[in-house]
C-alpha cells in the first residue's frame, strides 16, 4: 500500500470491510512504518508566521493544535467513517462525550427533541435533565413504535434520538421508518449504534443522518481505553459538529485514538464470533429463565425486524429473573463470567442495570423503559460458549434455576 492510499477516497471505495478495518484511514509517515504512527504531540511549528496565519485562516492545509487535529487521530476518524459509509468522522473523548455533541451542536432553546425511551442511562439523562436545562423541550416516545415518532412532531422538532438495539432492554427500531418519517419533515436523526458498530448495521444506509458511538465497546472491544465517534455528512461534521467540538474540546487523546485503530483491525472478527457465541449461550438460557430479550432469537418479538437490519444480531442480551435478591445471588454466584457494567468487551461481564448503569434514573422511569429488578445484561465475549454456559448453569442452580 502506497503512503496515502488508504485516505484517498478514490482507491479506498474499491477496498471491502474487512480491508477497510485493517487499512483505512491509515496515512504512513517519511519512515514507511507499517502499524499507524502515534503522534504523542499537544501542538505544531510553522516555517514561517505567514503558514501558522494562512493555516488558521483556512488557506493552508495542516495541524494547529490537538485539540482540533492530530495525525493519528485523524487516521482513526477517517477508518470509522470508511466503515460507517459516512461523508466524515469526529472522534470524542469518550461515547457519552459523541452523544452530548451530537445533540449540543445543532439544538438550542425552544427546539424540540424525540427520543427513545429505552437508552443507556446517561443518555436518558441528556434527554430528561440536560437538554430542557436549555430551554430544549423533549418527549420519550416507545421507540418499537415509527407512530411514536410521528405522533410526537412538533413544528420546532429538530431531532430523532434513539439507540437500536437499545440498551439494555433489547428494544429494536425500524429504522427505514423512522428515519423516512424524520427525512420527510426536514428532522436530523441521530442513532445510537454502539451495540452493533458498523460491522452489524450501518444505520446511513437506511436514512439516518448521524451515527454516534461509544467506540469504547466493541470498536476497542478489549476494555483498554475510552473513546467516542459521531459520523455524518461532511457539512454536518466541518460546519455544524465541528464549531462545538472546537471551542468544548471534548478532545479523543493520540493514544487511546492508536489503540482503537489497533481494535478496529479484529473488529469484524470479534464481534461475529461473540455474535454466535451470544446466541448459543441465549439458546442455552432460553429454557432457564422466565424471559430472555435476545434480538438473535426468534422468540424476541422483533426478530425479523432485527435480522432485516442487522447482518447478525451482536454479543449482548438480557434476561429477566423474578427480582433483585436472585439477580445478585446470580451474580455473586459466577465463576467465570464477570461483574461489570461495560460492554463490548472480548471478556463475559454481566450486570443488573437496574443498581448499576441505569441507577441514576428514576423507579417509575426505569419501568417505563422495561427495566426491571430482576433484569441483567450479558456480554458474551470470546470464551468458549460452552465454558458460558456451564458457568451460567451451575449459578442458574444456586439461585433455583
Amino acid at each position: 500500500m502506497k503512503r496515502k492510499a488508504g485516505q484517498d477516497r478514490s482507491i479506498t471505495a474499491n477496498w471491502r470491510p474487512a480491508t477497510l478495518a485493517v487499512r483505512g484511514g491509515t496515512a504512513r509517515s517519511e519512515y514507511g512504518e507499517t502499524s499507524e504512527a502515534l503522534f504523542l504531540t499537544s501542538g505544531y511549528t510553522y516555517d514561517k508566521a505567514a503558514d501558522a496565519a494562512a493555516r488558521f485562516a483556512g488557506e493552508q492545509e495542516g495541524m494547529t493544535y490537538s485539540r482540533l487535529q492530530n495525525p493519528t487521530v485523524e487516521m482513526l476518524e477517517q477508518r470509522i467513517a470508511l466503515l460507517e459509509g459516512a461523508e466524515a468522522c469526529r472522534t470524542m473523548a469518550t461515547g457519552m462525550a459523541a452523544m452530548t455533541a451530537a445533540l449540543l451542536c445543532q439544538l438550542q432553546a425552544g427546539d424540540h427533541l424525540v427520543g427513545g425511551r429505552a437508552a443507556f442511562g446517561s443518555c436518558r439523562w441528556l434527554t430528561d435533565t440536560l437538554l430542557p436545562k436549555f430551554g430544549i423541550a423533549t418527549t420519550v416516545v416507545d421507540a418499537r413504535d415509527p407512530q411514536a415518532f410521528l405522533d410526537a412532531v412538533r413544528p420546532e422538532t429538530k431531532v430523532f434520538f434513539f439507540e437500536t438495539p437499545a440498551n439494555p432492554t433489547m428494544d429494536v427500531v425500524d429504522l427505514r421508518a423512522v428515519c423516512g418519517i424524520a427525512r420527510e419533515r426536514g428532522i436530523t436523526t441521530v442513532v445510537d449504534n454502539a451495540f452493533a458498530t458498523p460491522a452489524l448495521q450501518r444505520p446511513m444506509e437506511f436514512g439516518a443522518d448521524v451515527t454516534a458511538y461509544s467506540a469504547t465497546k466493541m470498536m476497542d472491544g478489549q476494555g483498554r481505553v475510552l473513546a467516542g465517534a459521531v459520523c455524518g455528512s461532511q457539512d454536518f461534521i466541518d460546519n455544524t459538529l465541528l464549531p462545538f467540538t472546537r471551542n468544548t474540546g471534548p478532545t479523543l487523546s493520540p493514544f487511546n485514538a492508536w489503540v482503537v485503530l489497533k481494535g478496529l483491525e479484529t473488529l469484524d472478527l470479534r464481534i461475529r464470533r461473540q455474535s454466535e457465541s451470544a446466541v448459543a449461550v441465549g439458546r442455552f438460557l432460553e429454557a432457564r429463565v422466565p424471559r430472555i430479550l435476545h434480538p438473535g432469537l426468534a422468540s424476541h418479538p422483533q426478530h425479523d425486524l432485527a435480522m432485516r437490519q442487522m447482518s447478525a444480531a451482536g454479543p449482548i442480551f438480557a434476561f429477566e429473573v423474578a427480582d433483585r435478591a436472585q439477580a445478585h445471588g446470580l451474580l455473586d454466584a459466577l465463576a467465570l463470567i464477570d461483574i461489570s457494567n461495560n460492554i463490548g468487551d472480548s471478556r463475559s461481564l454481566m450486570t443488573h442495570p437496574a443498581s448499576t448503569t441505569h441507577s441514576g434514573v428514576a423507579e417509575d422511569k426505569r419501568i417505563e423503559m422495561g427495566i426491571g429488578e430482576g433484569m441483567l445484561r450479558l456480554n458474551v465475549g470470546l470464551e468458549d460458549p460452552q465454558d458460558l454456559i456451564d458457568d451460567l448453569d451451575q449459578a442458574l442452580r444456586q439461585v433455583g434455576l
